[in-house]
């Protein structure tokens, strides 16, 4: 078999309302063609997101009756306390109400105007917050990371190289500190290496600079690294999970995907002084620092995810569903990114769609394209995530990568549901050229993509309205 079956049983069934395609054309209209406003329950399988979509365990409900609500010194945030600090180590533990959450407390205490940030890739909420300091969010990725073709085993990593003298010529002074977000969301969900970080470790030791991790899919990592690097063949993925965490200074997390629940994220850090500061700054605007803005019953659950998801059996399951879903869609002759990541498979949209060029958004209009005819919603990653205008001559640039990301959320489909997902893809490839481009009509300043609407047929030559300028070569 090329993954074992799932781990689980299930207790609980939840239907699917099936829509027609002449419903969805409509929703894609009222939405502007924005899949984040189409309505949930018109999705058949939804691969949005992976965050805060996993199904919790019957231990995980079962922690809920037990939220102990009290406004300070809860109960079930002494016991999350202790899990965190058990696996991550660090001195100073903050539940926050998800990942953006623990992002901006940091960011907003630590980060000043005209500082700049490396990390191998940043997120989309990441880099806002950055910029939002009006600070400089640096992607320093290996460079075969931006070929969708290379197959390597942690195509995820630090370029370590580039990290060192990014370092020199800005100055230490200037850099708060360095991140690493494993895996490497925006890359395909590639790993990261204890080799590099440990090399990323040594770097920033020698210049004084904090090291650290953005840990939404830690164990997802520490499962590549026993998988692909062999001195860590033989060691519990609990165990690579402490090293990897030793190697830093701290760790934010968004919960809602290696965390196992529904809500939640959480900010670790072994600095004093941030500790002190950002614990203010949470009482502000979070909450009292024993909730960070969540129910008891939201810690406990949290608690029991971050051991559950430490489960090999589950992890085996996990990744070995990913790689599926992978194989039956290269099998079919789709292109994607290689190899498959932890939680989701990333469709070429450039390859996919090459009529199109990165002005019309071709990753938008293939992930419109499968949910009007299949009702399946995914993502873009791509020109309408990480594209930009110069403000000053309206002058586009467009990413290296334009993807399509097929999310798997944590315990929720069976493979028959994902075999439905490959079979879609496999019938709208077969019909490329029929899928038109998208012209851009609304655009907000940050995070564009949670609101921007669209609209079809863009003509020739067009780029986004209003902006006046011919098409600009890709960047």
């Amino acid at each position: 078999m090329s993954f074992p079956f799932e781990p689980f049983r299930i207790k609980v069934v939840e239907p699917i309302k099936p829509t027609t395609r002449d419903e969805r054309d409509r929703l894609l209209r009222e939405a502007g063609y924005n899949l984040f406003h189409v309505p949930a329950d018109s999705v058949s399988i939804d691969l949005l997101t992976d965050s805060g979509t996993s199904a919790m365990s019957d231990a995980q409900w079962a922690g809920m009756m037990l939220g102990d609500e009290s406004y300070a010194g809860s109960k079930n945030f002494y016991h999350f306390e202790a899990v965190a600090r058990s696996l991550f180590g660090y001195r100073y533990v903050m539940p926050t109400h998800q990942g953006r959450a623990a992002e901006h407390l940091l960011f907003s205490t630590v980060v000043k105007p005209g500082m700049c940030v490396p990390n191998n890739i940043h997120f989309d909420t990441t880099r806002a917050n950055v910029e939002h300091q009006e600070a400089e969010a640096m992607d320093l990725v290996v460079r075969e990371a931006y070929d969708p073709h290379r197959d390597l085993p942690f195509k995820g990593n630090m370029d370590v190289a580039r990290l060192e003298e990014t370092i020199e010529r800005v100055g230490p002074a200037r850099i708060p500190f360095v991140m690493i977000t494993i895996t490497n969301n925006s890359a395909g969900g590639q790993p990261v290496s204890m080799a590099n970080i440990r090399a990323t470790r040594q770097v920033v030791n020698r210049f004084g600079i904090p090291l650290l991790f953005d840990a939404c899919r830690f164990a997802e990592n520490c499962f590549f690294i026993r998988e692909r690097e062999p001195e860590y063949a033989d060691r519990p993925v609990r165990d690579i999970a402490r090293e990897l965490f030793s190697l830093g200074d701290g760790c934010l997390m968004s919960a809602k995907k290696d965390g196992l629940v529904n809500i939640g994220g959480l900010l670790n850090l072994n600095h004093e002084s941030w500790a002190q500061a950002i614990t203010n700054m949470m009482i502000l605007v979070e909450g009292f620092p024993t909730y960070g803005g969540l129910a008891g019953r939201d810690l406990e659950a949290m608690a029991r995810g971050l051991e559950e998801v430490l489960d090999e059996d589950y992890l085996r399951y996990r990744i070995g569903q990913v790689r599926s879903l992978g194989a039956m869609l290269e099998d079919s002759g789709v292109p994607i990114v290689k190899p498959v990541g932890g939680h989701a498979v990333y469709v070429n949209a450039k390859a996919f769609l090459p009529h199109l060029h990165q002005s019309q958004f071709p990753a938008q209009a293939l992930a419109v394209a499968l949910y009007r005819d299949f009702g399946i919603r995914t993502v873009e990653i791509g020109t309408v995530m990480y594209g930009k205008r110069d403000p000053a001559t309206q002058q586009a640039s467009y990413p290296q990568l334009e993807l399509v990301r097929l999310a798997i959320p944590r315990r929720v489909y069976t493979n028959q549901h994902l075999a439905f997902v490959a079979e879609a893809m496999r019938d709208l490839y077969h019909r490329r050229e029929s899928i038109g481009g998208l012209v851009m009509t609304y655009e907000a300043p940050r995070l564009r993509h949670f609101t921007a609407r669209f609209e079809e047929e863009v003509p020739a030559g067009a780029l986004w309205p209003g902006a006046g300028f011919a098409a600009a070569p890709l960047s």
